[in-house]
Formats: C-alpha cells, sequence, structure tokens
C-alpha cells in the first residue's frame, strides 16, 4: 500500500522547530545501514493500538520515529495496530492524531490501520500453511498453558501439530466463516518446541472473535495476533528501522521468523530502546483506564494525568516535551526518569513565552492609610521581561489592597524579609510601603494590616537611592476578580510505582492533595483571558486558562507547574543523571 523507498519527506508542522538531539545508538545504526546500502532510504513507523490515550511514553517513541524521519529526509507512518476489536474504539483513534498533531508532527500521506492488511496478512497465513509451518490447533488457552513447559523443559506437542496441510488449509477455512466459536480453534506457527525463547514455541497466529470492528465491521471472525501482524506491516509498508521498546526484545526471534518465513516483499529489521519511566507516574494503559473508570480522576484529560491531552489542559507546551524527550536520550537500559526533569522543562520554555499577571492566592487586606480613599492610579507593568515586544500594560493601585497571606508575619524570624511590623518593602511596579499596625479579630486572627507608603517611589525605586530587601505582588481590591483556580500536584505521592515490594496496591498511592480548588483575586487584566492562554502567576507558578471549563467572563485557571520544585531540590543530579544515560546511549 506504500512506496518501498521514502520519497515523500516526512512532514512535520513549521510551529514545532523539532531539536536534533544527541547522537545514540539507533542513530548510529541508520548511518551506517546508509552508508553500507542495506537500506536506500529511512522509514519508520509509530504504530499505536486504538484501546485508550496516548501518554508521555509515548512521547518519547513519537519524537524518536518522526524525528529520524525526519533528520535523515525519510518518513514516518502512523500505523493504528488495531488487531483487536474487543478493546478498540474510534474515539482513540481520532485523539491519537490529535496528540501527535499538537506534539508538531504529520504523516502527510502515510496513514495505515492493520485492518486495512487483513487480506494480505489472510493470504500470508495461507502460505505458512501450505508450506507446513502453520497448523490448526483445538487446544483451550488453558491447555495451551499447561503444554507450554517452562523455560528448561520443553513444550509438549499439541494433537493437531502434525496433522496434513490440506486438513489445516480446510480448518482454516472453516475458522475464517465462523463455524468454530470463540477459543475452540487457533492457527499456530509450526517452530520448536524445545526453543529456549518461550516465544518460539508454537505462538498462535490467529484467534476468533466473533465481535464487530470499527473499521472492518463484521467482514472478519478471525483475528491475527500483535506478533504476527507488527512484522508484516512493516513489510507491507517497506519500514526499513522498526523501533519498539525494550520487552519486544525477546520477541524479535519471532518477527525475523514471520519475514523470512512469509515471502514478505520487503525485508524490514526490529530495534528495541529502553522505554520511558517516570516518577510519580504511572505508564500503564490498563491502569490508566482504571483511574477514569474508578473516578479517581475527571477523565483521560484530566491535568493530573500522564496523558498527552491530559498534559496539553495543563498547560504543558509541545516544545517542552520535545525538549524534555531530547535531554533524556535513547538507551538500551531501562532506567527510573526524575519527573522535576520534565517540570523543568516546561518551566524553562514558558519563562521565554509566558506574559507575567498578578494573582494572590490567599488574601490578606492591606490598609495604606496615607493614600487618599478616592484615588485611582493605572500603573504601567511590563509583561515578560524575557521578551521586550511583549510590551506593558496597566494595573489599577488603589488605597487598599490585597497581598498573599504569607507574605507577612506579626513575629517575623530573622530570615524573613518580607512585610513586618516597622519593615519597609517595595510593591512590585507600584511602590514602597511600610507596616504601621495589625487588625485582629475577637479570636486574635489578623483579618488585615495596615501601611503608609512613599509616593516618590512610584514605579519601584526610591530617589534617593535606599534599598529593600523584598518584593511582592498585590492586586487592588476594588479592582479584583475572582478567579476560580485549580492548584493541581503529583497525582501520586509514591516516587516509583514498579516497585511493589510495599505489597500495596498502586492506588493506596493515590496522592489525597493532587488538586486543591481555591478562589483566587486576580488583575483585571484576566477577566477576558482566552481559554489555553498560558501565563505565569508572578511569584506563585504558571497557569493555564482551561480549554475546557473556561468562559469569557469566568476564566479557570489551572497550575502548570509552580516556579520552585515544591518535592524536592531540582536538580543538579536529577539533570546529571539523564545526561550521563544519554550519553551511555551513544556507546552501545
Amino acid at each position: 500500500m506504500s512506496e518501498s523507498s521514502p520519497s515523500v519527506p516526512a512532514s512535520i508542522s513549521t510551529a514545532a522547530n523539532v531539536p536534533v538531539a544527541r547522537a545514540h545508538f539507533i542513530r548510529q545504526i541508520i548511518q551506517e545501514d546508509l552508508a553500507t546500502g542495506r537500506c536506500a532510504g529511512v522509514i519508520t513507523r509509530f504504530p499505536p493500538e486504538p484501546n485508550g490515550y496516548l501518554h508521555i511514553g509515548h512521547a518519547k517513541s513519537i519524537c524518536l520515529n518522526f524525528g529520524l524521519a525526519l533528520e535523515f529526509n525519510g518518513r514516518c507512518h502512523l500505523r493504528m495496530d488495531d488487531t483487536n476489536p474487543t478493546k478498540e474504539d474510534v474515539e482513540y483513534v481520532e485523539s491519537i492524531k490529535e496528540d501527535i498533531r499538537w506534539l508538531g508532527f504529520d504523516w502527510a500521506t502515510h496513514y495505515y490501520q492493520a485492518s486495512d492488511y487483513f487480506e494480505q496478512m489472510h493470504a500470508c497465513a495461507v502460505r505458512l500453511i501450505e508450506k507446513g509451518l502453520a497448523y490448526v490447533c483445538h487446544l483451550s488457552a488453558e491447555q495451551m498453558g499447561v503444554c507450554r513447559g517452562t523455560p528448561t523443559e520443553p513444550a509438549k506437542p499439541s494433537p493437531w501439530r502434525d496433522r496434513p496441510i490440506a486438513e489445516n488449509l480446510a480448518e482454516f477455512a472453516k475458522m475464517r466463516t465462523g463455524f468454530y466459536t470463540e477459543g475452540t480453534a487457533t492457527l499456530r506457527a509450526k517452530i520448536d518446541l524445545a526453543s529456549p525463547n518461550m516465544h518460539m514455541r508454537d505462538p498462535v497466529l490467529y484467534r476468533i472473535r466473533k465481535i464487530s470492528h470499527h473499521n472492518t465491521g463484521d467482514k472478519w471472525c478471525i483475528y491475527p495476533m500483535y506478533d504476527f501482524a507488527h512484522p508484516l506491516e512493516d513489510a507491507f509498508e517497506g519500514v526499513s528501522h522498526s523501533i519498539c521498546t525494550l520487552e519486544f526484545e525477546v520477541h524479535r526471534p519471532f518477527y525475523d521468523w514471520i519475514i523470512t518465513h512469509a515471502d514478505t516483499p520487503s525485508k524490514p529489521r526490529q530495534y528495541e530502546f529502553a522505554r520511558l519511566n517516570l516518577t510519580y507516574s504511572l505508564m500503564s494503559k490498563r491502569k490508566l483506564y482504571e483511574l477514569v473508570r474508578e473516578n479517581h480522576v475527571s477523565g483521560w484529560d484530566d491535568p493530573r494525568m500522564p496523558t498527552l491531552c491530559g498534559f496539553r489542559r495543563r498547560g504543558y507546551t509541545p516544545a517542552s516535551i520535545r525538549k524534555f524527550c531530547e535531554t533524556i536520550g535513547v538507551t538500551k537500559f531501562n532506567s527510573l526518569t526524575d519527573v522535576a526533569l520534565l517540570e523543568h522543562a516546561v518551566r524553562e520554555d514558558l519563562n521565554k513565552t509566558s506574559s507575567r499577571v498578578m494573582v494572590v492566592l490567599d488574601p490578606l487586606r492591606v490598609i495604606i492609610e496615607n493614600y487618599p480613599s478616592e484615588k485611582e492610579e493605572w500603573l504601567d507593568a511590563v509583561n515578560n521581561p524575557e521578551d521586550p515586544a511583549a510590551g506593558t500594560r496597566k494595573i489599577p493601585f488603589s488605597r487598599e489592597i490585597f497581598i498573599e497571606r504569607d507574605d507577612f508575619k506579626e513575629d517575623a524570624p530573622k530570615k524573613f524579609f518580607r512585610l513586618s511590623p516597622g519593615r519597609e518593602i517595595r510593591l512590585r511596579w507600584a511602590y514602597f510601603i511600610t507596616c504601621t499596625g495589625v487588625e485582629k479579630d475577637a479570636s486574635g486572627n489578623i483579618i488585615a494590616i495596615r501601611c503608609t507608603y512613599d509616593p516618590a517611589t512610584r514605579g519601584g525605586d526610591a530617589p534617593d537611592g535606599r534599598k529593600v530587601k523584598s518584593t511582592i505582588h498585590w492586586v487592588s481590591t476594588s479592582h479584583a476578580i475572582p478567579l476560580e483556580t485549580r492548584l493541581y500536584d503529583r497525582l501520586f505521592s509514591k516516587e516509583d510505582l514498579n516497585d511493589e515490594s510495599d505489597g500495596k496496591d498502586w492506588r493506596e498511592h493515590l496522592n489525597p492533595n493532587s488538586l486543591k480548588i481555591v478562589t483566587a483575586h486576580a488583575e483585571p487584566s484576566l477577566a477576558k483571558i482566552a481559554p489555553g492562554t498560558r501565563l505565569q502567576f508572578e511569584r506563585i507558578g504558571y497557569f493555564v486558562a482551561d480549554i475546557r471549563d473556561s468562559k469569557p467572563d469566568a476564566p479557570v485557571f489551572n497550575r502548570t507547574v509552580s516556579l520552585k520544585d515544591s518535592w524536592e531540590k531540582i536538580n543538579k543530579n536529577s539533570l546529571k543523571k539523564a545526561q550521563d544515560d544519554a550519553s551511555a546511549g551513544e556507546k552501545l
């Protein structure tokens, strides 16, 4: 269905500007293959099964496959491995396409589905039967498991292993026409019952599934197993480098066996790399599905989820995820990557591109006693000090303002430099103020503080050159707008969820504080903010106007990431480890 050489370059959106990553072993293999003439050009593929939403682990594979095709002027195919109709859905197909495009990649005309090849796969299965290399078996799954043997003991042969070729052809035809019920017949390869590789002990090629398929409808009642279908799909499409994760390394002998014996039109090769394992995160589609089904999260795009749609809704940028994938590199050994590296990548990107605004999450009222009660000023504020082209905006100032409650202490410790009785500090873009007293309720709680201001310090600097040790943000009380703010944290409190040595179910490690909703007070510029707008709330963190729940007059903001890592200090050690791991990948 596709050309055998990559005449069409991999297509990528102009906005992506995907960086070329450091050297690694797969890149070295490709360079050698091109130099020796093993392949005329590079064709890779990204082959997700449409049984769930893509997560950050898939992003590593997407960036690798599409990135290599782009680098070597080849192409990358998007192929849905839709061989299991019991779990697949068009909803997942469309979400996968959307996520890949959001990351900055495109497959041009090279979109395929495994189900498009069902006739060709069936013909390959028939050829294997004709060669005496496949047979119809009537063992149940349980019986097959009993006969499979152990790594040190050979498997027991099926009673039907040596049935005649003509009989196998007839039985396979009966499987296709629906004569047998589910679980009563399979087509198995005839390879080696004593192989130390359990995947070579007469693996199943076809099983019966009497269920409608989202693409082929009710045309088929037999479906190929992934291990049989995948090498054939690669061969039909002329894939030069079939790149998959490390758990498929043990499947490679069967991949090669199919390519050798099924008379395929091309001879692709499989290469494996280590999948992404991320701290405080799940990378299992099954468990992510359970999180959704059991209502631990609001859906696949919940901003706490490691799905790409979840990251998108949380405010992560495609560039930050691509940069993260470049940083961690491609290796041949499994490791656990610190999620703080991903957070570091998005901070670096958003710092350059996000406008600054002032928002108070936990308000404490400040009364500036010597500021006229009827006066109102609109002060100039810089939108982004990293980007002079972003310009300035006007922010209102008045006699009463809100500051963050933790920016004031009545009994300040020695190294507390923010507001306290008798201390002078700077209000961002406004004036110097000095605390002169506090107001308390009947229970002794501080409900307001009183200050004076220095009119000569407008803009935030004193003409006499005096310095202050702290600058805090604020919002005018009479101009503040209420803002629903969702403070997201990590969904799990355990670092390595693959470590089950504590005997606990993974659900027991859900972080009860992964979401806190507060009504913040914001400067009026946020009243009409567009959904999807990313901003830095000064001194607090990076936020995005929720793409689902924000309304023109009622914005809802999701915290993307705090300004600093609140869990552990990043990250020279984490960054160095990632760089060391990536460097090791260069030498494999």
